[in-house]
């Protein structure tokens, strides 16, 4: 196995994006866990304040994934100088993206809120926590753009050990603020917001330095105002499908939050708490997905379609593993877990219920991210997106309110239409993928280029060369 083979393999791509999304989901449980000593008020504004925050991110994710997935493709191609530019144009435009969203939310953070039908009680604490937090989108731009960028050269351990000191950092914080320790203020939820900013902050500043090297030719402050009219083109080609995909998921979800503040506070941090808990699972599969995606990008820029067409699958068959075992023993011990945040009866025992319905909602997510993700890594973005736009909106929103809000199913009503709507989108995306459209389409360009003696991805090579790939 060549080098570079070694380092696009699944397993070392995937177990320090595995280590980073656990580190992530470390900070967001004790955040939450935090925050429940501040109240279950706090969370609930905690838990609704960040899906806004998801939602807004699709505004730069566009550019930041398209330009991932180029970057891998690219390398794949031995074309590393067009990967470098790539990534600083992606860089650049989401900070700018970044900038304009930090203002609107410093500067709107009660409208924002009440527009997004939060109860009124809850208005006072959303206000402080939006304003900081969102305030700092700029932050979560530039991570994003700069993670995305490194990871997608081959280098996962990088961003990971980044969340490492983040997480540390951001534990000691929370702590220091919340309850006032080592001479800090005591700011209950204030505090909160201003260790997550610090934090990113940090992080930022290490991605940064880390990124100027992560290219055969590093990359010096001069070469920031570089951009490519035909490169940015191609990434918005491929981003904007991925944007609109997310733009759907993370959409939807912000309106399913909107549905449980109309049931009601204990609802809404059920939903908050069982998010955490789902994480765990979650970023397991989510980590196999994300390493397939890099992986096949690079095959496919590399011209080995036929090796990429199985790694899907084999992703999808571990992955699905490794998700039901997990959320089997969440499952076995969700009372326990749930007791840790909150002593409420009644958004333990809701609680509860998702638990066991996440036991059919996991396979599911798994099959839609491994394909997806597969689908996505080959250019595929556009069908995903209009699956995303199908299934998001017509079972994940619109048939989750007429069950859960119309027909009175509540919680587990709207739960039971996410669980149909990952289904449906992963076995969609089996069947596209399984029809090999987008692979069939580079083998004939890759036979054609084989004679030519050129690479399909945009740089001449040797005979030789060519046939080596």
């Amino acid at each position: 196995m060549a080098l570079s083979d070694k380092k696009f393999s699944l397993w070392i791509l995937a177990w320090p994006i595995f280590i980073e999304l656990f580190l992530q989901f470390l900070l967001g449980a004790a955040d939450t866990l935090m925050v429940s000593r501040i109240s279950d008020d706090a969370v609930a504004v905690v838990g609704f304040s960040n899906q806004l925050f998801q939602a807004l991110t699709t505004l730069f994710i566009t550019v930041a994934s398209g330009a991932g997935i180029l970057i891998a493709q690219k390398i794949g191609s031995r074309n590393g100088e067009d990967a470098r530019t790539i990534a600083i144009m992606a860089v650049n435009v989401s900070a700018v993206i970044g900038l304009v969203l930090s203002a609107v939310l410093f500067l709107m953070p009660g409208q924002i809120a009440s527009v997004l039908q939060l109860p009124e009680h809850l208005l006072p604490l959303a206000k402080t926590y939006i304003s900081i937090v969102g305030g700092g989108m700029v932050l979560i731009a530039l991570m994003s753009a700069l993670s995305t960028s490194i990871r997608n050269t081959g280098n996962t351990k990088g961003p990971m050990y980044t969340a490492i000191g983040m997480n540390v950092v951001h534990v000691f914080f929370n702590y220091a603020f919340i309850f006032g320790a080592f001479g800090f203020p005591k700011w209950g939820l204030m505090g909160v917001a201003i260790s997550t900013v610090l934090c990113r902050m940090l992080a930022t500043i290490v991605l940064f330095i880390m990124f100027l090297s992560s290219f055969e030719r590093t990359i010096s402050v001069r070469d920031l105002n570089v951009f490519n009219r035909k490169l940015f083109g191609d990434i918005i080609r491929i981003g904007w499908p991925l944007g609109v995909n997310m733009s759907c998921w993370v959409f939807t979800q912000l309106l399913i939050f909107t549905f449980l503040a109309i049931l009601g506070s204990n609802e809404l941090a059920a939903r908050t708490y069982m998010n955490t808990l789902e994480s765990f699972c979650f970023m397991l599969g989510y980590s196999i997905a994300l390493a397939v995606q890099i992986q096949i990008a690079h095959l496919f820029g590399a011209g080995r379609v036929k090796e990429a067409y199985g790694l899907a699958f084999k992703a999808m068959w571990i992955g699905l593993g490794v998700v039901t075992v997990n959320a089997f023993l969440i499952y076995l011990f969700g009372r326990q877990l749930l007791g840790l945040f909150t002593d409420n009866t009644e958004i333990v025992a809701l609680g509860v219920s998702l638990l066991g319905l996440n036991l059919v909602l996991q396979p599911g997510k798994m099959i839609n991210m491994a394909l997806g993700n597969a689908l996505n890594a080959v250019g595929d973005t556009r069908f995903t997106m209009w699956t995303s736009v199908f299934s998001m909106w017509l079972i994940a929103t619109g048939l989750a309110y007429f069950v859960g809000i119309h027909l009175g199913w509540g919680l587990v009503g709207i739960y039971l239409c996410m669980i149909l709507d990952e289904y449906v989108r992963g076995v969609l995306s089996l069947i596209r993928w399984r029809g090999k459209k987008f692979l069939r389409r580079a083998e004939q360009n890759e036979a054609e280029a084989r004679v030519r003696g050129v690479d399909t991805a945009g740089g001449s090579l040797s005979k030789q060369t060519a046939l080596d790939v």
